[in-house]
């Protein structure tokens, strides 16, 4: 493992838990905005999180619905409105305060900004869901902080894919060993190793149980110490996980390679 230059960051699921009370909740006040009875349960939402991408989801669970559009054309030409009116529910949602950053991303952000490592947005989510949600936490000037941030318009193929982690890499010019990636679940932790880039997993609400595999280290969140695999030695005086720590998982990366 090289010195770690870069820490790239999902965003759904490992900024915040927007799956279940972000996103979930923004696509059913749009369904009951186009007048549309259907209702995603959190049940049902984590299933369909096994598909990535918002419109791909809809589109996947149009096919198991009687009252859904006939033709694939007007199956799209629906998908993308419900979409475009779930990001601005969602963005509403950010705004009201109702999705704050998960315990310790913050200062692990502010860590990586006073020793001088890069940082990278890499997720599938829309550019507008992660404007919204990076400038109320981080204020206006958010994008100065991030020497990549790619979206899912950015991209031809989502996670598992590895094009998202390849074209940050190629942002910030650095190899995939000066990088660490922070991912919840197991298709982003599977495009982060496909680009070759080692991986850290806050499990988050809905992949808490998963099958994650090729990670170098999974735990409960980046606000404590215990309870991570491998297991970090404890401090009193700053138990939170910190730069030194992501830089230590990734040089014993070679005699780690799954966590379930």
């Amino acid at each position: 493992m090289s010195q770690l230059r870069a820490v790239l960051w999902d965003v759904d699921g490992t900024l915040v838990e927007s799956e279940r009370d972000g996103h979930r909740v923004a696509f059913n006040l749009a369904f009951e905005a186009h007048g549309l009875p259907w209702r995603w349960s959190e049940d049902h939402y984590g299933e369909l999180l096994r598909i990535t991408g918002g419109r791909e989801r809809l589109m996947h669970d149009m096919t198991s619905r009687a009252d859904a559009p006939a033709t694939a054309d007007d199956r799209a030409a629906l998908a993308a409105a419900v979409h475009a009116d779930k990001n601005r529910f969602y963005g509403d949602l950010v705004r009201g305060g109702r999705l704050p950053l998960r315990e310790g991303v913050g200062r692990l952000m502010d860590e990586c900004t006073a020793r001088g490592v890069a940082m990278g947005i890499v997720t599938t989510t829309s550019r507008v869901n992660v404007e919204a949600l990076l400038q109320v936490h981080l204020g206006a000037g958010w994008a100065e902080r991030f020497g990549a941030v790619v979206c899912g318009e950015d991209v031809q193929m989502k996670k598992p894919d590895p094009e998202a982690y390849l074209l940050a890499l190629e942002q910030l010019d650095i190899g995939p060993l000066e990088a660490v990636a922070i991912e919840d679940s197991p298709g982003g932790v599977a495009a982060a190793r496909a680009a070759e880039i080692p991986v850290v997993v806050p499990l988050s609400a809905y992949f808490a149980h998963a099958i994650i595999e090729g990670a170098v280290a999974i735990g409960p969140g980046l606000h404590q110490r215990d309870g991570w695999r491998p297991a970090l030695r404890p401090d009193a005086h700053l138990p939170v996980v910190t730069l030194d720590d992501l830089q230590g998982w990734c040089t014993q990366m070679d005699t780690v390679s799954q966590f379930g």
